[in-house]
C-alpha cells in the first residue's frame, strides 16, 4: 500500500526509492549501496577471499601492464585517462605507474558517483605517483559519459573495471556500450573488464560471505533510506540472499522481509506494507563468455581488439574500438 499522490522529489535519489519501493516486485538500485560507509563496506569486500574479482582484475594487471599499456599509448600521442567508477584505484596505480615508467604523454581522470571517494584516491595519487596529473569528476556514469565525448580534442582510453558492466542486464549493457561508441573517435580505446562465468558455488560464495560484509553492504541502501529521507526500516527484518543461473550468467542479490511489515519514509509521504518473504530485488552481477562480449561488441558497433585473462581465466579484460 503507498499514497496515491506523487510526492516532490528533492533529489533523483528520493524518486528512484519512491518509484522502486512502489513497484511490484519491489527494487532498489545497488548504486545508492555507496556512501562514506558504503564505499568503506566495498573496500572491505574487494579484501575478502571470497572476492576473487578484485585479485584476479590485479593479477592481470601485473601480469600484462607492458602490454596493456602499450595499446594505450599507441602512436606516442597525448591521451586521457578516464576511468567509470574509480573507487580506490588499488589497480589502477599498477598502470598508472607503468604509464610514467613508459614516459607516457597522459593525464588521469577518474570518475565516480561518490565525492569522498574521489577525494581519498586524489589525495592517494598524489602522494603515492605525483608525476600524474589528475584531474576528478564526480558523477553517474551516463552523465560523464556525454561529458567525455565533447573533451578534450586528446585522445581518449575509458576504463571501466571490476566487472561493473555486470551490473547491467544485456540490453542495457549494449545500450551502455553504444554511449561508450559514441562518446570516442577512431584511435580511441575502451578497457573493461567482464567477470567469466565459472563454478557457481565459487560466485555465490564471492557475493554472500560469511562474515556478513556482503549483506551489511546490500543493507546499506535501507540505512541511507532512513537516514537521508526518514525511513524507519529495521535492518533486522531482512534477510540478505543471492541466487545465481548458471544457463543466463545472472547472479542477483534481493533483500527478504523475514516477517509482515509496515516501514514509513517521512520524506516521500510514503507508507508500504511488505509481506513474509516478499523480495526487494538489489543488484545483479552478470558473468560472461567469449562468446556473449564478442555479442554485445557486435551489437553495439565495436570490435574487441585483444583480451588479457589471468591464469585460470576467471577474469578477463578487454580491449574495444569503434
Amino acid at each position: 500500500m503507498h499514497n496515491k499522490e506523487i510526492p516532490t522529489f528533492a533529489s533523483v535519489f528520493e524518486q528512484e526509492v519512491y518509484e522502486g519501493l512502489t513497484a511490484y516486485p519491489k527494487y532498489l538500485s545497488s548504486k545508492y549501496f555507496y556512501d562514506e560507509i558504503g564505499d568503506k563496506l566495498f573496500q572491505d569486500i574487494m579484501a575478502m577471499p571470497e572476492y576473487y574479482l578484485t585479485n584476479c582484475e590485479f593479477d592481470i594487471f601485473e601480469e600484462h601492464k607492458k602490454k596493456i599499456v602499450q595499446h594505450f599509448i599507441n602512436d606516442g600521442s597525448p591521451f586521457s585517462l578516464f576511468e567509470l567508477g574509480a573507487g580506490d584505484g588499488k589497480k589502477t596505480k599498477v598502470l598508472l605507474k607503468q604509464l610514467v615508467d613508459s614516459k607516457a604523454d597522459f593525464d588521469y581522470r577518474p570518475i565516480d558517483i561518490s565525492h569522498n571517494v574521489l577525494k581519498q584516491l586524489e589525495d592517494a595519487i598524489k602522494k603515492e605517483i605525483p608525476e600524474v596529473t589528475i584531474n576528478t569528476l564526480q558523477g553517474t556514469y551516463f552523465e560523464t559519459l556525454r561529458d567525455i565525448g565533447s573533451a578534450n580534442g586528446k585522445r581518449k582510453v575509458i576504463l571501466f573495471l571490476g566487472s561493473n558492466i555486470g551490473n547491467l542486464l544485456h540490453p542495457m549493457a549494449i545500450e551502455f556500450l553504444q554511449n561508450m561508441r559514441d562518446s570516442i573517435n577512431e584511435g580511441d580505446l575502451i578497457f573493461m573488464g567482464f567477470d567469466q562465468k565459472k563454478h557457481p558455488q565459487v560466485i555465490l560464495d564471492a557475493y554472500n560471505d560469511k562474515t556478513g560484509i556482503t549483506e551489511a553492504f546490500n543493507k546499506n541502501v535501507l540505512t541511507r533510506i532512513n537516514k537521508e529521507m526518514g525511513g524507519n526500516f529495521n535492518t533486522d527484518n531482512f534477510l540478505h540472499w543471492e541466487v545465481y543461473d548458471p544457463e543466463s550468467g545472472t547472479a542477483k542479490s534481493y533483500l527478504v522481509s523475514k516477517e509482515a511489515q509496515e516501514v514509513n519514509i517521512e520524506s516521500l509521504e510514503l507508507n508500504i506494507r511488505l509481506k513474509r518473504w516478499e523480495t526487494i530485488h538489489t543488484e545483479i552481477s552478470q558473468k560472461y563468455d567469449d562468446e556473449v562480449v564478442e555479442w554485445l561488441a557486435e551489437k553495439a558497433g565495436l570490435t574487441v581488439v585483444t583480451s588479457f585473462s589471468d591464469a585460470e581465466d576467471n577474469y578477463k579484460n578487454y580491449v574495444f574500438k569503434k
